[in-house]
């Protein structure tokens, strides 16, 4: 639990509940996307990331994630293996190149994200309805904007 006291908040605590919360509600998520679609949630994210931000670069996929960009190739390599994705160059810069979903890869992320979707709302459901609900959701955006805004937490190799 993750209050000592009325107005007092324990913060490893919460920290403790957030992890283990996150852990579970991912390692759920991904049975289900692995059973249904045959991928998991880090790739449905990518899918999902892709598909909302054509022509990304790995560094893009990096920033967002908050990983490498060696991790983050490993990724694309993966997805353009499955014939989801695909490299092209990037005009602005030899050096890198733009990511883009395939029409199989588009089509995975939305049945993907039907599941995804479908699935965490089973999983939240009672804990996460009504005010309280939104309460959380407003206080985790509040806090992963500031850790972005601060660039906090980023990788450091």
């Amino acid at each position: 639990m993750a209050s000592k006291s009325k107005g007092a908040a324990d913060l490893p605590g919460f920290f403790s509940d957030l992890v283990r919360c996150e852990t579970r509600l991912y390692n759920a998520l991904n049975d289900r996307l692995r059973d249904r679609h045959g991928i998991v949630t880090s790739q449905y994210e990518a899918l999902r990331f892709l598909r909302d931000r054509p022509a990304a670069r790995v560094a893009d996929v990096a920033a967002e994630f908050a990983i490498g960009i060696g991790a983050s190739s490993k990724i694309i390599d993966r997805l353009e293996r499955r014939g989801w994705v695909a490299r092209r160059p990037n005009p602005a810069d030899r050096r890198s190149s733009l990511v883009e979903l395939t029409g199989d890869g588009a089509r995975l992320a939305d049945a993907a994200e039907a599941t995804f979707t479908e699935g965490l709302a089973e999983l939240l459901a009672g804990a996460f309805d009504g005010e309280a609900g939104a309460t959380v959701a407003r206080v985790m955006a509040d806090l992963r904007a500031a850790l972005e805004r601060d660039q906090v937490g980023l990788p450091t190799g």
